[in-house]
Parts: C-alpha cells; structure tokens; sequence
C-alpha cells in the first residue's frame, strides 16, 4: 500500500494515537521567533508545528497526504502544500527554519530529501530532523512492524542521518532524547 494512502486512513486517528508534544525545547533547539519562517516537512496534521505557529513570523506545512492536510487545515495552518518532499515548492534559501519530524524513514530517497533541506533553507538556518533512534531495541521492532506492513520505511541511525546532511553543513550535532528517538540539528 502506497505510504499516503495509508496516512489518508490514519489522518482522522493521527494525533490521539501518536500523542501532543511539549514545544517549548523545540522553540529553543530552533531558535524560533516572530522573525522567522518555518517548514515542517512531512508534517502530517500539524501536530507538532501547530503549536509552534505562534513563535514564528510564517508556518508552511508540506505533506504528501490531502486528508493529513485536511486535519492541519483545521488547526489553522493555511500554509499547505501536497508535495514530495524531494522537490519542495520553495526557492532556494528562503526558509529561516526546517523540521522534519519522524517522517525521515518513510521518504523514499532520504539523502535527496536532505539535499533539498539545505537547498531551502537560508544560510545561518536550522534544520531539525527527529528520527526514530534503530539502535534501540524497541525501534528495532518498530521497523520490522513496519516491514512487515509494507510502508516501505528505512530508519537509518542518527550517525549515518548526520553522515547524510555532512555533505552539506559541518555544523551538525545529535541530542538523543528519553523517549525512542534522536535529534539531528544542521545549521547551513
């Protein structure tokens, strides 16, 4: 089954499955304020830049999947686009801040997405990439499950994601987190 439809099922569901998020160490990590834009690349309904949409002067949210836009539409966000994130409608450097938030692993070709994260983003901006940390025993189980469900997800580890964006910035850190998942920030 074809990853956005498979998203058009989950859309209505989404976020009581997957859970709110606290945005106050994203609004620090990211350096946000009322002067700069944001991307949420693969941002699904919204659910985490929805709240961050107050801390930023413009919020776009690209996705794959219409019904996934449909739920971020109703939070408000009026900034959506149904795209690859291989090919993002934007021009070069015009993007303050990109977050792409544990969607890395269903994109198809990782290290062009990546590519067009640097592309996009304006020199001195921040690229935020969370990701479900394979080195752990329960995301070990978690890409299986999701193997098995032919979503055709790779989940590479948080080393190899930042050998990915090293070819493009060198100012590339990794937080790992309590829960399953890591944090791979870029500045270009």
């Amino acid at each position: 089954m074809p990853i956005n439809i498979l998203f058009d099922i989950l859309a209505p569901i989404y976020d009581r499955v997957i859970g709110d998020r606290d945005p106050a160490e994203m609004v620090d990590v990211l350096e946000l304020s009322n002067e700069v834009s944001l991307l949420d690349v693969g941002g699904g309904t919204g659910r985490v830049s929805s709240d961050l949409r107050k801390h930023v002067s413009n919020l776009y949210l690209v996705d794959l999947s219409l019904t996934m836009l449909g739920e971020a539409k109703k939070k408000g966000i009026q900034d959506l686009s149904s795209t690859s994130s291989e090919n993002l409608p934007f021009q070069s450097n015009s993007i303050d801040r990109i977050m792409v938030m544990d969607a890395l692993h269903h994109f198809p070709n990782q290290e062009k997405v990546i590519e067009e994260l640097f592309r996009v983003v304006k020199p001195g901006g921040i690229i935020l990439i969370e990701e479900p940390d394979i080195n752990r025993l329960l995301v070990k189980l978690i890409a299986i499950a999701e193997k098995l469900a032919l979503m055709g997800s790779h989940i590479h580890s948080p080393t190899e994601i930042n050998k990915m964006m090293r070819k493009f910035s060198s100012n590339i850190n990794i937080i790992p987190n309590e829960r399953i998942s890591a944090w791979i920030i870029g500045r270009k």
